[in-house]
């Protein structure tokens, strides 16, 4: 079963990897709406973007990505694993959604966004790094205890679906 939710935890970061990828495949300001209200302003500042554009994009994120690793989850535990009951069902959520946190952490916004020009806009170099040391310190604290509130959350919702 380890060896089963790290792989599935390995998908959705995988997921999450592409959506980044597809999201600044004509270059970065395709997700600007991740970068603080800094970066955003100097964009829209520079031309390179507006502010409905931000929000727009920033909708659709959530809009689809949110409910997508959601529904991704639920199948991964509920569907393919099987599980019943809450502590079950949670811990197999907060495996799965702590490993795509750690992926974002370390590889998307340590690595990636951090030490390679892929997320650099120009015209900004001078508000880097993008993700602030604050800025981190929440996004650990945040995803952390963030997966742990959705993983009992699905959980609670499953086990009243499922009796």
């Amino acid at each position: 079963m380890a060896v089963k939710l790290l792989l599935e935890g390995l998908g959705l970061g995988f997921l999450l990897y592409l959506i980044c990828a597809i999201g600044i495949r004509r270059g970065a300001v395709g997700m600007v709406h991740l970068y603080s209200e800094a970066v955003q302003k100097r964009t829209v500042e520079l031309g390179l973007t507006s502010s409905g554009k931000i929000r727009k994009r920033g909708l659709v994120f959530k809009g689809l990505c949110v409910p997508g690793y959601l529904i991704y989850v639920l199948v991964c535990v509920y569907v393919i694993n099987g599980a019943r009951g809450f502590i079950q069902g949670f811990c197999h959520m907060f495996v799965i959604l702590s490993i795509m946190n750690l992926i974002d952490r370390f590889l998307i916004d340590g690595y990636w966004v951090g030490h390679t020009k892929a997320w650099d806009i120009p015209g900004t170099e001078d508000l880097k790094p993008y993700i602030s040391s604050s800025d981190k310190k929440r996004k650990w604290i945040m995803g952390t205890a963030g997966m742990a509130v959705i993983s009992a959350a699905l959980s609670g919702i499953m086990c009243l679906i499922i009796r």
